[in-house]
């Protein structure tokens, strides 16, 4: 088995196993809106395996960053139709990853105060219209509204689907809502959304439920990212944590878990054991400058990962299949241009030039 083998995933045949691993471009229109732009960046990426895009905040409230899509009103479900023609038509499929930032977010971003497990802010900065400004202190959710959070991921999913999306990925990674709710010290709750393994891994379970009745378990995937410690967030036990939650979530029949390197390889592989179905692995670990390689993907396809997912190595290279397919060079990003707007370092970055 290779990259390069096709893979069933749900009804939907994956021409090969690598996966475009979801990142924040900050390229969206006002209003959360997907743009003409944005189409023709992730269909010169369509002969991925799989497309997962960017987060989409599925209401307003969880919105993290400024300059990032939604999918909760009508006008961006209208505004996401070019973005899924354009990458059908060039032959790919693609997923929308949902974001519900949580505490990662700021009044002057949304309007209005973030909303947490718990009311203890994140560590660190969080962009702004204006800059990175410190994290504000959220307000602890009532154990009444947190099911109505849970919601907010199937009702985005629905709206995918509307939208053209072949599915949906819940990102219940990297310091994000459902993250804050995993975690030993973002998530100090009493009720039964904190304190056990099985109370913590509750809110996790209910989006994907929910997500599931909503769209089928076959177009919904979730990010997980054991271990990491973003935004100050800690988990005193991952095994225990982790294979708690896979179990749930195997008895929902989800496509797909897509796992981080954020924690050592030999808990990963505990964790592929105890998931039995298909598994998306990213081998760089989040923030770090290293692109994942060939070496990389071989090595987690002969741990038993079913698809490999590439972050950075597909932002300079939209044609990064076929370098690895042919052992071609891989085109360094220019950093500056992950967030700064506009068409440079978004769309300039061509296909491999060869030369005679």
């Amino acid at each position: 088995m290779t990259l390069f083998n096709s893979y069933q995933l749900g009804d939907l045949t994956l021409p090969n196993r690598v996966v475009m691993a979801p990142m924040t471009r900050i390229r969206a229109a006002a209003g959360g809106l997907a743009t003409p732009s944005m189409a023709t960046y992730y269909a010169q990426r369509a002969t991925a395996g799989l497309i997962v895009t960017e987060g989409v905040q599925p209401s307003l409230i969880g919105q993290s960053n400024p300059g990032t899509p939604g999918l909760h009103t009508d006008e961006q479900v209208t505004a996401w139709r070019q973005v899924t023609a354009a990458v059908h038509a060039n032959g790919g499929r693609i997923f929308a990853q949902i974001m519900h930032g949580g505490r990662v977010s700021h009044p002057d971003t949304t309007g209005m105060q973030p909303v947490a497990p718990s009311a203890i802010p994140a560590v660190g900065d969080v962009f702004t219209p204006t800059g990175p400004q410190p994290a504000p202190m959220p307000r602890a959710l009532e154990t009444t509204e947190v099911p109505e959070h849970a919601q907010s991921y199937a009702q985005a999913a629905r709206r995918a689907v509307d939208a053209g999306f072949d599915g949906v990925e819940l990102h219940g990674a990297n310091g994000y809502l459902i993250s804050q709710f995993l975690s030993s010290n973002g998530n100090l709750r009493t009720d039964r959304y904190g304190g056990s393994v099985a109370n913590r891994i509750r809110f996790a379970v209910e989006a994907a439920a929910a997500t599931v009745e909503a769209v089928g378990a076959h177009r919904s995937g979730i990010r997980l990212s054991p271990g990491a410690t973003f935004g100050g967030l800690r988990e005193t036990d991952i095994p225990e944590l982790y294979t708690a939650l896979l179990t749930e979530l195997a008895r929902l029949g989800l496509a797909y878990v897509h796992l981080e390197a954020t924690t050592d390889e030999e808990t990963l592989v505990r964790l592929r054991r105890a998931w039995p179905g298909t598994l998306i692995m990213n081998p760089t670990v989040p923030m770090s400058p290293k692109q994942t390689g060939r070496d990389d993907a071989g090595h987690w396809l002969g741990l038993g990962a079913d698809l490999i997912s590439f972050g950075r190595a597909f932002l300079a290279n939209p044609d990064l299949v076929e370098r690895l397919r042919n052992g071609l060079p891989i085109a360094p990003v220019d950093e500056a241009t992950y967030y700064q707007g506009g068409d440079a370092g978004y769309l300039t970055y061509s296909t491999y030039q060869y030369t005679a």
